[in-house]
C-alpha cells in the first residue's frame, strides 16, 4: 500500500511562506528515504512587528495622548471641578442652614426666657397688688369694727348712765321719803342726792 505525499503551504500576512511535506512512515513501501522536509523563508517571525505597525501604533498613542491631554482630560477635570464645587456648595449651604437653625433656636430660647421673666414680673406684681388690697381690706374691716365697737361702748355707757340716773332718782326719792318718815321732816334734795351718790359710788 502506497501513502500519498501531502504538500501544505501556509502563507502569513507578512509575505512569508512555510512548506510542509508529509511522507509515509518507515517500513512502508514507496519512498522510505523521504522523512519530511520543511522550508522556511528568511522573513521575520510572525510575532515581530514591522516598522509601519510600530509607526501606526506610536502615532495612534500620540494622538490619543494629545486628545486626552487637550480635550478629554480638561472635560474630565471640568466635570470633577464642577462636582467638587457642587459638593462644596452643598456643604456650605448645609453649614449655613445649620448655623441659621442654631441662631433661630438661640433666639427662641431668648424669647422664651424673656416671656418667663415677664410672666414672673406679672405674677409678682399681682401678688403685691393682692397683698396691698388684702391689707387695705383688713384695715377697712378693722376700722369699721373699731367704729362699731366704739359706738357699742358709747351706747352701753349711755344706757348705763341713763340707768344710773334713773336708779339715782329712784333711790333719792326712796331715801327722801324714808328720811321724812324717820325724822318727820323732808330732808333737802341736795343732801339726799349727795348721800345717794356716795352710797352708789362705793
Amino acid at each position: 500500500m502506497h501513502s500519498a505525499v501531502v504538500h501544505l503551504h501556509v502563507v502569513h500576512g507578512h509575505g512569508s511562506t512555510v512548506s510542509v511535506v508529509l511522507a509515509p512512515r518507515a517500513g512502508d513501501e514507496g519512498t522510505e528515504e523521504e522523512a519530511h522536509s520543511e522550508t522556511v523563508s528568511k522573513d521575520p517571525g510572525p510575532i515581530v512587528p514591522e516598522m509601519k505597525e510600530l509607526a501606526w501604533g506610536a502615532g495612534s498613542f500620540i494622538v490619543l495622548a494629545l486628545l486626552m491631554r487637550f480635550f478629554l482630560f480638561p472635560k474630565l477635570k471640568k466635570g470633577m471641578d464642577a462636582r467638587y464645587h457642587g459638593i462644596r456648595s452643598s456643604h456650605d449651604n448645609a453649614d449655613a442652614e445649620r448655623a441659621a437653625a442654631r441662631a433661630e433656636v438661640a433666639e427662641y430660647e431668648a424669647q422664651l426666657a424673656g416671656i418667663k421673666a415677664e410672666a414672673a414680673k406679672i405674677v409678682d406684681a399681682a401678688r403685691v397688688t393682692l397683698e396691698a388690697e388684702r391689707q387695705t381690706t383688713l384695715a377697712e374691716v378693722n376700722a369699721r369694727l373699731a367704729e362699731q365697737r366704739a359706738a357699742a361702748t358709747a351706747q352701753a355707757e349711755a344706757v348705763r348712765a341713763a340707768a344710773q340716773s334713773q336708779i339715782h332718782a329712784a333711790v333719792s326719792d326712796v331715801a327722801g321719803r324714808a328720811g321724812e318718815l324717820a325724822t318727820g321732816r323732808k330732808p333737802g334734795a341736795d343732801v339726799v342726792d349727795r348721800v345717794v351718790s356716795e352710797v352708789m359710788a362705793r
